[in-house]
């Protein structure tokens, strides 16, 4: 039986935007962060100095949002099975964690400069990336629980 609701063509908008809003923030924020480690880098080779290879720790701190997005995606998609779209959900977590990336690059892009030029303050450094992450984290289990009240569970 074909179904002529027109919104059912866009039934699995929301699973596509938790993931690919996610995935925006994260190619974004390591893009950002990867120039800055490939600037502190080349100071580092113009002074003669050993660059640190624990820049690359900063690049790819974004890159964990896009997980976070998959496992939404996987929630959303398991409901959507059952007939519920969930477009307004996908598109704000999706976001929300897309931002969280993309500010966690720039962060990271600073550390990479202040790594590069002292070669000091890594966990300090750290610690910060991991405070915008958490962002992330609050967005994807705030969601799954209101997922899980929303499917029954």
């Amino acid at each position: 039986m074909v179904e002529t609701n027109l919104l059912v063509q866009f039934k699995d908008l929301g699973i596509g935007m938790v993931l690919a809003l996610s995935a925006f923030g994260s190619a974004a924020g390591a893009g950002i962060a990867g120039m800055a480690a490939i600037g502190a880098w080349k100071k580092n080779f113009v002074q003669n100095k050993t660059p640190s290879f624990m820049l690359v720790a900063f690049v790819g701190a974004p890159l964990t949002q896009t997980i976070y997005g998959m496992i939404v995606m996987n929630k959303i998609a398991e409901l959507a099975a059952k007939g519920q779209y969930l477009w307004g959900i996908g598109a704000f977590c999706g976001a929300a964690m897309g931002l969280s990336a993309y500010f966690q690059g720039k962060c990271a892009a600073v550390a990479c400069d202040a790594m590069g030029e002292t070669n000091k303050g890594f966990g300090n450094y750290i610690v910060v990336l991991g405070m915008t992450e958490t962002v992330a984290l609050f967005v994807m289990a705030f969601t799954l629980g209101i997922l899980g009240k929303i499917s029954g569970v």
